[in-house]
């Protein structure tokens, strides 16, 4: 079997994923109802008891909501960093909490986990690279720049899950207060569209200069509602790189993820 990827829910209200392999199936965090989360595991042939993990990247609600009620109908182990245990303030069994420090590499399962820091307002976010048998599944959402390290981790992506909030221009023409507009712009907010597009492109120009392209599905993610829609977030990102020279085709495919909506399996 593959590594599989599956998203119950990207956006801003509420985020959460299932990687599996063969005998190994993870929750990357648990931002819907415990129902939900329960219901898309189903149509997966799962169960919450099923799970060898849930993996939390921040406390932000949109990544935890589900997860108090979800760790108490099976007997889930936890992991996240100290900090973000301090933000989540969950009660969770202490024997079920597994902590790590940012930068740590471990095994759940059959599946090896490695996390990296993110640029987000939160204490200690982080996303995660999940690999199995040479293959990579790696979550890089809910921050405001991508930094060199975070270009590393998209370089090794098999399957990319790349955040694309929102269009500036809307975003700055829009309702939201100025505050938040300035949270969201900032480099401790959310990746635009063409942020995400610019460094795309550049990890794929360093492929082409070095002969070493990759086949990749780019699943953009966590999409606002008010400041963005699918078409946009895949025509902007499809532009730049287009303008870049690099073509979005056979090595690179953009799938635009449901904010609300299971979305296909996607596996590598």
């Amino acid at each position: 079997m593959s590594l599989e990827i599956c998203s119950l829910a990207s956006g801003s209200s509420g985020n959460c994923y299932v990687v599996r392999s063969r005998n190994t199936a993870l929750l990357v965090d648990a931002g819907i109802s415990a129902r939900r989360i329960r219901n898309g595991l189903g149509c997966l042939g799962l169960e919450p008891g099923n799970l060898n993990g849930v993996l939390i990247t921040h406390e932000h609600t949109d990544h935890i909501s589900g997860l108090k009620t979800l760790s108490r109908t099976a007997e889930l182990k936890i992991y996240a960093n100290e900090e973000t245990f301090r933000g989540m303030r969950v009660p969770l069994p202490e024997d079920r909490c597994r902590r790590f420090s940012t930068g740590d590499e471990f095994q759940v399962g059959e599946v090896g986990v490695r996390t990296f820091a993110v640029s987000h307002d939160t204490a200690d976010p982080v996303g995660y690279s999940l690999s199995f048998q040479g293959r990579r599944i790696t979550i890089v959402t809910d921050t405001g720049i991508v930094n060199r390290t975070l270009m590393e981790e998209i370089r090794d992506a098999d399957i990319l899950v790349l955040e694309s909030n929102h269009d500036e221009s809307i975003l700055r023409m829009g309702k939201y207060p100025w505050f938040l507009k300035q949270r969201i712009l900032g480099e401790q907010g959310h990746l635009s569209n063409e942020a995400a597009a610019r460094a795309l492109a550049a990890v794929l120009q360093d492929e082409m200069r070095l002969g070493q392209q990759k086949r990749r599905r780019v699943l953009l993610a966590h999409l606002s509602r008010e400041n963005n829609f699918p078409e946009m977030a895949v025509a902007t990102v499809e532009n730049i790189l287009e303008e870049s020279g690099c073509a979005v085709g056979n090595d690179t495919q953009l799938i635009p993820l449901s904010r609300t909506e299971i979305s296909p399996i996607y596996s590598v």
